[in-house]
């Protein structure tokens, strides 16, 4: 399993021809973050450095982790979503631990945290740490566990179905070469209700052959990303059935002799968040005349909440949703802290249909009808 605190990965098992890419694949990048890379300074671009303003309690918790793995972050977002306290949370690609001493603090005492990864040199360095970071925490006993293993078969690691309440990732993905795989695998070992939430690098469009090929591209975490729409396809194809785009930013690469090699294609970190919601999530944002009112109560942000980059809920307003938003709220861990109006929309004969929810990208498509060409921002 490979990973760089952020930019690690697990290869898991393919056939044929392509088992042998993967092999190949696999020990550039056991090599690139094991042995090449030894500190967050080494990397040759900017796309696995988080630019991301942190929360306070980020920071907090940050403060509190071992200078040594914190020294070996190459994280490219921020991959800590909100009301965590008491849950179960896997990291895939969690590298030298960064992002699972900090998620350990805030799942507390009563939570735990799993991290799987496949390169030696980074687990190493995320397991000699544990008891100090229990001690560190005031915990009676560690509440962490790092497990050696691909992301694509988390099953051959024994993890199971439906065991976590939430799936984090930190630029790991892109160096995958099954992604589909991975994102199934997420799907299968969350609870129904919860969500993978993870930062990656896409491409403004599908990266060539010969970009992918390159080892040193491929481990800045620039030849594997994917084209963003490919990625909302496999998706929804994983059961994700409306991935929710959080926050995004523009990769500069900053290194002259790679932009050249890149000829113009943009790259952006970007962090998404995935519910499990079978039955629940439909594919297009729909009206049930259904809003939500935020009661202020998760912790740090008693003024507004932002669900995704499209749902900046204030505390104590009357908030419209579509079907899909309400799920996202009343079917997850989030359900405490609204209050809603308007009927559950899977209830039968208890809600009424109002067409396409307003300014979700999609308008009633008869040129006859006075809305024809209307549309906005996906809701």
């Amino acid at each position: 399993r490979l990973h760089v605190a952020g930019c690690g990965l697990g290869l898991g098992p393919l056939r044929g021809g392509q088992a042998a890419a993967a092999g190949g694949v696999r020990d550039e990048v056991k090599e690139y973050y094991g042995k090449v890379l030894q500190k967050s300074a080494d990397l040759q671009t900017n796309a696995c450095c988080t630019a991301v303003e942190l929360p306070q309690e980020v920071k907090a918790a940050i403060g509190k982790v071992h200078p040594e793995v914190v020294s070996k972050y190459f994280g490219c977002g921020l991959c800590v979503p909100e009301a965590l306290s008491g849950l179960s949370v896997l990291d895939l690609g969690c590298g030298s631990g960064r992002d699972c001493y900090v998620l350990a603090q805030l799942v507390g005492e009563s939570g735990s945290v799993v991290g799987v990864d496949m390169t030696d040199e980074q687990l190493s360095t995320a397991r000699q740490h544990v008891a100090w970071h229990a001690d560190a925490f005031g915990y009676a006993r560690p509440n962490t566990d790092f497990k050696q293993g691909y992301i694509e078969d988390l099953k051959g690691i024994g993890l199971g179905d439906e065991t976590f309440d939430v799936v984090v990732s930190n630029c790991v993905v892109n160096l995958s070469p099954d992604k589909a795989a991975v994102l199934r695998e997420a799907f299968r070992v969350l609870k129904a209700g919860g969500e993978m939430y993870f930062s990656d690098v896409y491409a403004d469009r599908r990266v060539p052959p010969h970009l992918r090929d390159d080892p040193l591209l491929y481990g800045e975490c620039l030849g594997g990303a994917l084209y963003w729409n490919d990625f909302l396809a496999l998706a929804k194809a994983a059961g994700f059935a409306d991935p929710r785009l959080v926050e995004d930013a523009p990769i500069t690469v900053a290194n002259p002799a790679l932009e050249e090699k890149l000829c113009g294609i943009r790259f952006y970190s970007a962090t998404y968040r995935l519910f499990k919601l079978p039955g629940r999530l439909e594919a297009d944002c729909e009206d049930y005349g259904q809003a939500v009112v935020y009661k202020g109560t998760l912790p740090g942000r008693a003024a507004a909440f932002d669900l995704d980059s499209h749902h900046h809920i204030e505390a104590g307003k009357v908030f419209p949703v579509c079907g899909n938003t309400y799920h996202m709220l009343a079917s997850t861990r989030f359900r405490q802290h609204f209050e809603y109006v308007g009927a559950h929309p899977h209830e039968a004969g208890k809600s009424a249909h109002f067409g396409i929810f307003d300014g979700c990208g999609k308008s009633l498509p008869f040129a006859s009808a006075s809305a024809a060409g209307a549309g906005g921002q996906c809701c």
